[in-house]
Protein backbone atom coordinates (compact mmCIF):
# COMPACT_ATOMS: atom_id res chain seq x y z
CA UNK A 1 0.00 0.00 0.00
CA UNK A 2 2.43 2.34 1.07
CA UNK A 3 4.19 2.00 -2.50
CA UNK A 4 0.96 2.65 -4.48
CA UNK A 5 0.58 5.88 -2.21
CA UNK A 6 4.10 7.03 -3.29
CA UNK A 7 3.30 6.43 -6.76
CA UNK A 8 0.21 8.47 -6.33
CA UNK A 9 2.12 11.30 -4.83
CA UNK A 10 4.78 11.41 -7.14
CA UNK A 11 2.75 11.31 -10.13
CA UNK A 12 0.72 14.59 -8.36
CA UNK A 13 3.66 16.31 -7.83
CA UNK A 14 4.67 15.87 -11.59
CA UNK A 15 1.62 16.90 -12.77
CA UNK A 16 1.36 19.97 -10.82
CA UNK A 17 5.33 20.55 -12.05
CA UNK A 18 3.89 20.35 -15.45
CA UNK A 19 1.08 22.92 -14.73
CA UNK A 20 3.72 25.18 -13.65
CA UNK A 21 5.69 24.95 -16.35
CA UNK A 22 2.71 25.41 -18.41
CA UNK A 23 2.13 28.79 -17.25
CA UNK A 24 5.69 29.74 -18.93
CA UNK A 25 5.23 28.47 -21.84
CA UNK A 26 1.48 29.31 -23.20
CA UNK A 27 0.64 32.45 -25.00
CA UNK A 28 -2.28 34.01 -23.41
CA UNK A 29 -4.61 33.67 -20.18
CA UNK A 30 -6.53 31.62 -21.69
CA UNK A 31 -4.50 28.35 -22.74
CA UNK A 32 -2.54 28.97 -19.29
CA UNK A 33 -5.59 28.26 -17.49
CA UNK A 34 -7.08 25.76 -19.36
CA UNK A 35 -3.65 24.10 -19.05
CA UNK A 36 -3.38 24.56 -15.57
CA UNK A 37 -7.09 24.23 -14.50
CA UNK A 38 -7.03 20.67 -15.63
CA UNK A 39 -3.50 18.83 -14.94
CA UNK A 40 -3.48 20.87 -11.19
CA UNK A 41 -6.80 19.51 -10.09
CA UNK A 42 -5.92 16.26 -10.67
CA UNK A 43 -2.31 16.25 -9.86
CA UNK A 44 -3.94 17.90 -6.20
CA UNK A 45 -6.10 14.32 -6.39
CA UNK A 46 -3.71 12.34 -6.81
CA UNK A 47 -1.51 13.57 -4.38
CA UNK A 48 -4.19 13.39 -1.72
CA UNK A 49 -5.36 10.38 -2.32
CA UNK A 50 -1.80 9.02 -1.80
CA UNK A 51 -1.66 10.44 1.65
CA UNK A 52 -5.27 8.79 2.22
CA UNK A 53 -3.56 5.82 1.25
CA UNK A 54 -0.40 6.18 3.98
CA UNK A 55 -0.60 3.67 6.70
CA UNK A 56 0.09 6.97 9.26
CA UNK A 57 -3.40 8.25 8.41
CA UNK A 58 -6.46 7.30 10.63
CA UNK A 59 -9.80 7.53 9.67
CA UNK A 60 -10.72 10.99 11.23
CA UNK A 61 -7.60 12.53 8.96
CA UNK A 62 -8.55 9.93 5.94
CA UNK A 63 -12.74 11.46 6.02
CA UNK A 64 -11.42 15.02 6.15
CA UNK A 65 -8.52 14.47 3.01
CA UNK A 66 -12.17 12.87 1.30
CA UNK A 67 -13.40 15.69 1.82
CA UNK A 68 -10.83 18.47 0.93
CA UNK A 69 -10.67 16.24 -2.27
CA UNK A 70 -14.25 16.23 -3.05
CA UNK A 71 -13.99 20.17 -2.61
CA UNK A 72 -10.95 20.96 -4.68
CA UNK A 73 -12.29 18.78 -7.21
CA UNK A 74 -15.53 21.00 -7.61
CA UNK A 75 -13.52 24.17 -6.57
CA UNK A 76 -10.60 24.42 -8.59
CA UNK A 77 -12.85 24.43 -12.07
CA UNK A 78 -15.51 26.35 -10.97
CA UNK A 79 -12.41 29.51 -9.95
CA UNK A 80 -10.69 29.02 -13.55
CA UNK A 81 -13.91 29.25 -14.96
CA UNK A 82 -15.36 32.49 -13.08
CA UNK A 83 -11.51 33.64 -13.38
CA UNK A 84 -11.19 33.78 -17.39
CA UNK A 85 -14.91 34.75 -17.68
CA UNK A 86 -14.33 37.89 -16.01
CA UNK A 87 -11.05 38.05 -17.63
CA UNK A 88 -13.24 37.66 -20.61
CA UNK A 89 -15.57 40.42 -19.85
CA UNK A 90 -13.43 42.61 -18.63
CA UNK A 91 -11.40 43.07 -22.33
CA UNK A 92 -8.97 40.32 -22.31
CA UNK A 93 -9.24 38.57 -26.02
CA UNK A 94 -7.81 35.27 -26.64
CA UNK A 95 -3.95 35.29 -28.70
CA UNK A 96 -5.05 34.36 -32.34
CA UNK A 97 -2.22 34.08 -34.72
CA UNK A 98 -3.93 33.19 -37.88
CA UNK A 99 -7.17 33.78 -39.46
CA UNK A 100 -9.58 31.44 -40.50
CA UNK A 101 -8.94 30.88 -43.87
CA UNK A 102 -5.17 30.26 -43.01
CA UNK A 103 -5.90 27.81 -40.40
CA UNK A 104 -8.60 25.86 -43.34
CA UNK A 105 -5.44 25.77 -45.31
CA UNK A 106 -3.22 24.17 -43.00
CA UNK A 107 -5.75 21.68 -41.69
CA UNK A 108 -6.49 20.94 -45.45
CA UNK A 109 -10.42 21.79 -45.00
CA UNK A 110 -12.43 23.20 -47.53
CA UNK A 111 -15.52 25.87 -46.18
CA UNK A 112 -17.70 26.70 -48.41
Amino acid sequence: MTIAANVLIATGILLMAISALALFTMPDLYTRAHAVAKSETIGMTLVFLGVLLRPEVDLGAGGRLLFIIAFATIANPTGVHALVRAAYRTGARPRIELDQATADRELGGNRS
